[in-house]
């Protein structure tokens, strides 16, 4: 049984995910501050954390921040903040979900199977070769100390895991930054050029992360 513990200071929120989680059949656990957050997740592992962003006592990035230190266990973050330096700084500190307050049980259920979903894919993923480096999704690492920021990953994941297959511009800002920024098609134009200049050879003529102008991404292996 998939184990999220849920990580929020308001009591009929709090009360709301949990019932809704256990009613899907995920063991569930609670914390209402950011100490008791970190206290519970070393001691109980969970395979998915749900982080509210405004704790009484520590910042939610400080919660990721911490969480990091030792686990790679997927986050998912909750937040009042809309602001879009707000969500790419919970996503490059390592978060790899974001969802704006208020929102539905339902698309916050959908977010949580996705998540789970890429996690479970990773324990079956070879390494795939870019150019001169080799990328494992698994471990995180890239050949030549070549390192990646979480958005980095999550593009360059969602890409690997469809080999030749074109991932739409607005599919690729959903999953990443979430439904409310499916227009913003310069995130992809920077981030696509990020990844570029780490991973192909010649950046300038790239032959594997691949643009398809107006329609969104491939990757070719």
């Amino acid at each position: 049984m998939t184990r999220i513990l849920v990580v929020d200071d308001e009591p009929q929120l709090l009360s709301t995910l949990r019932i809704n989680l256990a009613a899907r059949q995920y063991d569930v656990a609670v914390a209402a501050d950011g100490a008791g957050a970190l206290h519970k997740a070393a001691e109980w592992h969970p395979d998915l954390v749900i982080l509210d962003l405004g704790l009484p006592d520590l910042d939610g990035m400080d919660v990721i921040h911490g969480l990091r230190g030792w686990t790679s266990t997927p986050i998912i973050v909750l937040s009042g903040r809309a602001g879009n330096a707000d969500k790419v700084e919970a996503l490059d500190a390592g978060a790899d979900d974001y969802v704006t307050k208020p929102f539905g049980i339902d698309e916050l259920l959908a977010r949580v199977r996705a998540v789970s979903r890429r996690t479970s894919q990773e324990e079956d993923l070879a390494p795939v070769r870019i150019g001169d480096h080799e990328v494992d999704l698994t471990t995180k690492t890239v050949s030549g100390g070549v390192r990646l920021t979480p958005t980095e990953w999550h593009i360059l994941e969602i890409l690997l895991r469809n080999p030749g297959k074109l991932i739409g511009q607005r599919r690729l800002l959903s999953e990443v930054w979430g439904v409310k920024y499916v227009k913003e098609f310069h995130y992809l134009r920077q981030y696509l050029a990020q990844l570029r200049r780490k991973l192909e050879r010649d950046p300038a003529h790239p032959v594997h992360l691949i643009t398809e102008p107006g329609m969104g991404y491939r990757f070719k292996p």
